[in-house]
């Protein structure tokens, strides 16, 4: 009998990962969207919950190419992937 090491997030309790790192890289990416959710939340009240969750790991998950956006060129914000999953 084998034995499996997976970790499991902390912030998405049926998510596992065989890789601490990867489980670790989750857990921050979804700190990440609940910070900006909650800071969208403020900004803009009327956007529904289920509606700012979306945006905000929308965002989370590109973090890097906002980030490139905020500092230079926009024109790298055209790279974004729109495909849900």
């Amino acid at each position: 009998m084998a034995v499996e090491v997976v970790y499991r997030s902390s912030r998405d309790l049926e998510r596992l990962f065989m890789d601490k790192a990867e489980a670790d890289r989750y857990d921050k990416m979804l700190e990440l969207a609940e910070a900006l959710s909650e800071a969208l939340h403020k900004a803009v009240p009327s956007i529904s919950e289920e509606q700012l969750e979306e945006i905000g790991i929308f965002m989370a998950k590109n973090r890097d190419l906002f980030a490139k956006a905020f500092r230079g060129p926009v024109d790298v914000l055209s790279e974004l992937n729109f495909d849900k999953g």
